[in-house]
């Protein structure tokens, strides 16, 4: 699953320190999901997506193969 949580991350100016804090986790957490290595619960994108004012859609892509 390719997702676009860094830029997302990058255009609201936050760290990957502030993210976590917004969303609950830790930010670890935010490091593995930015580097593709572990795939974001549904809540957590929901969370993600009313962070960054967009939808789920827009910030997480299924690829080929998915």
């Amino acid at each position: 699953m390719k997702n676009l949580v860094y830029s997302f991350r990058k255009s609201k100016h936050l760290t990957q320190e502030d993210l976590a804090r917004l969303v609950g986790v830790t930010r670890q957490t935010i490091i593995s999901i930015e580097q593709g290595k572990y795939v974001a619960s549904l809540p957590l994108a929901l969370k993600f997506a009313k962070i960054f004012d967009t939808t789920v859609e827009k910030i997480f892509e299924l690829e080929e193969g998915d």
